[in-house]
């Protein structure tokens, strides 16, 4: 972590499989930088804490406690040019799901006004320059074009995490109902 860069904490739905591997195996191809980030999907982004790391993992456990598992599905790889040089692949099947989670948690200890609007989507790269996310978004698509495996995902476990940049660490697991729910 950066001297320098606050420390900040997020929640993340971390992927596992196939399509967790089909996204980590193309970020390692187009930004080995970040290589050592594993697929995930961001609930809560970065934000600062309001209490202590005690206190946001209780609230977060309250408000997981009353939501079941559910799953998405993947939808088209898309960019966020030209607010920011991040390629992802949107989350077209059950976001909804996912903002309410966000909506959720995002409160208490965790409450943060966030710039831009929330939108569920898997990252693939957040780049350094606007062209370079261009290149990476045409990759991104033809690869994702031809992959041909699971578009799904199930999201029952989330991740309590603390960092800046691209160094974050674990703090906590947390984990849904253990009843799957489907869209």
């Amino acid at each position: 972590m950066s001297p320098e860069a606050p420390v900040q904490y997020a929640l993340v739905a971390y992927l596992r499989g196939e399509l967790a591997d089909f996204v980590e195996s193309l970020r390692r191809e187009v930004h080995p930088k970040h290589a050592h980030l594993p697929a995930h999907i961001t609930i809560l982004p970065p934000r600062p804490l309001l209490s202590n790391e005690a206190d946001g993992l209780y609230w977060l456990a309250e408000c997981c406690s009353v939501v079941m598992p559910f799953e998405v599905v993947m939808g088209d790889v898309e960019s966020f040019i030209p607010t920011t040089p991040t390629v992802f692949i949107r989350v077209a099947h059950a976001a909804y799901r996912i903002r309410e989670l966000h909506d959720l948690v995002n409160g208490g200890p965790l409450a943060f006004n966030e710039d831009l609007p929330f939108m569920p989507h898997l990252t693939i790269a957040k780049l350094e320059t606007t062209e370079r996310a261009r290149q990476v978004y045409e990759i991104s698509r033809d690869r994702w074009d031809r992959y041909e495996g699971s578009h799904r995902a199930r999201i029952e476990h989330l991740s309590f995490v603390r960092g800046s940049n691209a160094e974050w660490t674990d703090i906590a697991p947390i984990t849904l109902k253990e009843k799957l729910v489907t869209s």
